[in-house]
């Protein structure tokens, strides 16, 4: 099993609303918002079910009408939740503005569900689960984040992890945690996701790009990361292996309906086509094959090219990438 951590809340979606109601200065109230599941950490465990993956999500669920959803819609694409911590809190909620087909973000997550984590209640992994994915805005802010980094750090050498950044700067209460926390997260990982936007604010400085890959590919003494995938959105993505060899595939054609979940399902093609091949571990390592890295790399390109031709984060099932 893969073991997805980290937040699962509601986008508010702005979306027409039918018989506008005049407003005070005469304009027309014309936009509402709809409530869809998402959270990076959850469409990545979203995609990862529906492509044919053994999946978990361990992350605080509420009982109330949205928890409900995120959970129905677990149960939909065949993610396990059993490891969830469910609470009476509230849902996440974060609205979502886009402008020309890219999402910016405003969360709602005080006293949340999410945010009730703790670590002194890690909870103990079943022997399936071999492999855990860290991400997304759960690792921002406060006892919930601790919680993230402290199971991750109990499970360094004894499971494979994977780790996307997905750096929300403006989220954190605290950059200096945050970064500090992103770090050792990152030194922790066998493979690390990133963008070039996530280096340069985790790595401050005017080094080059491949520079701060090289850094983060020799943390602990060549007992970090043996793989960095740095994704270039239009222009692909890369792999970088800690033993020296790069691969770069390109991105899949598509009409864009916007960029909602595609980082994520990118990470889920990835996971799924190296556990299927049996080369998660090599992965981790650095000692992955070429060709094996750049057909795992590739089927993520596809797999996120479908999440980005329909609206929001609507991840690909696994006939849907056959052929």
């Amino acid at each position: 099993m893969i073991l997805c951590c980290g937040e699962a809340l509601i986008d508010m979606i702005p979306a027409p609303v039918a018989g506008a109601v005049p407003m005070v200065d005469g304009a027309d109230a014309q936009t509402g918002f709809v409530p869809h599941c998402g959270g990076a950490v959850f469409n990545t465990a979203i995609a990862l079910g529906r492509l044919g993956q053994a999946t978990g999500l361990f992350t605080g669920l509420s009982r109330d009408l949205f928890g409900q959803q995120l959970m129905s819609a677990l149960d939909a694409s065949h993610v396990d939740h059993a490891l969830a911590e469910v609470s009476d809190q509230p849902t996440t909620l974060a609205f979502v503005h886009l402008k020309d087909g890219h999402a910016a973000y405003h969360f709602f997550d005080e006293n949340s569900a999410g945010a009730s984590l703790r670590p002194d209640r890690l909870p103990e992994l079943p022997e399936q689960v071999k492999t855990l994915f860290f991400g997304g805005i759960s690792l921002c802010n406060g006892a919930a984040a601790e919680t993230y980094a402290r199971l991750a750090a109990r499970e360094t050498g004894q499971r494979i992890i994977m780790i996307d950044p997905n750096v929300r700067a403006g989220f954190a209460s605290d950059e200096a945690a945050y970064r500090r926390r992103l770090t050792a997260m990152v030194a922790g990982a066998g493979i690390v996701k990133v963008s070039d936007e996530d280096l340069h604010w985790i790595y401050p400085g005017d080094a080059p790009i491949e520079d701060k890959i090289r850094q983060v590919l020799a943390a602990e003494a060549g007992q970090g990361p043996g793989l960095v995938i740095l994704t270039l959105g239009s222009k692909g993505a890369k792999g970088y292996l800690r033993s020296g060899p790069t691969v770069e595939v390109p991105a899949q054609a598509a009409e864009v309906a916007d960029t909602v979940g595609a980082g994520d399902t990118f990470n889920a093609g990835f996971l799924a086509a190296a556990s299927e091949a049996g080369v998660l571990a090599d992965a981790a390592s650095g000692a992955m094959d070429l060709e094996q890295l750049r057909a795992c790399l590739g089927y993520g390109a596809r797999a996120a090219a479908v999440t980005v031709s329909r609206p929001g984060a609507n991840p690909p099932w696994r006939d849907e990438l056959a052929g």
